[in-house]
């Protein structure tokens, strides 16, 4: 059974559909770098381990980021779950964890890195919207996607309704790409080589929501 640690900084709206998921993996520890982030209580609620590093209290992020290595290391994780956890990595952190640290971000990637990404689509008129999950590498939002849920932008749509409307896609495909690394359908080999059940993956697995 794959051990998983979720890093967090704010509500954990993702961190609950992991929980409600019954992964085959088990959740061990719940990291964040807020005290007052309420994905600890969610976590708390669930009887899982969490762990408060704040990063005020040390001189550069490179430090941060080795905490937060010593504390994954003590839970004996294999895998690590970004769950709208609101720091940059370092690159020694990073490759530290190559492989085995997804992240999902709001946008269809490679379009959109960064923040602010439904008011971008709004503001550019584009048809289709949604997330991605990925693995993490050094670059910004820039490993390796392997699946993607995909929402029509509607003539009557906000911010937040679109950011909702993603919002749900993200709960249902950021615990699907978990369990397929739990169960070993997807593997990554190296940044080159990802495959899923048994066969390279060249293009992200979309999930559509009408």
């Amino acid at each position: 059974m794959k051990k998983i640690a979720v890093l967090v900084s704010g509500n954990g709206s993702n961190l609950q559909a992991l929980i409600d998921a019954n992964l085959s993996g088990q959740i061990v520890g719940v990291l964040s770098n807020k005290a007052n982030a309420f994905a600890l209580e969610r976590a708390a609620q669930a009887n899982i381990a969490t762990c408060v590093i704040e990063h005020r209290n040390y001189p550069t992020r490179e430090a941060f980021d080795q905490a937060m290595h010593q504390q994954l290391c003590k839970w004996n994780v294999d895998l690590v779950i970004l769950a709208g956890f609101m720091r940059i990595l370092s690159t020694d952190f990073v490759m530290q964890w190559e492989g085995k640290m997804l992240n999902i971000h709001p946008s269809l990637l490679p379009a959109y890195k960064g923040m602010h990404t439904h008011q971008r689509v709004l503001q550019t008129g584009d048809r289709w919207h949604g997330c991605t999950v990925h693995f993490v590498t050094p670059q910004l939002d820039a490993g390796q996607a392997i699946a993607q849920g995909v929402v029509e932008v509607l003539p009557h749509d906000t911010q937040d309704t679109l950011a909702q409307r993603v919002h749900l896609l993200e709960h249902r495909i950021y615990p699907m790409v978990t369990e397929w690394i739990c169960t070993e359908k997807l593997t990554y080999t190296n940044a080159d080589y990802v495959s899923l059940n048994g066969k390279k993956l060249t293009q992200p697995f979309q999930v559509c929501s009408i």
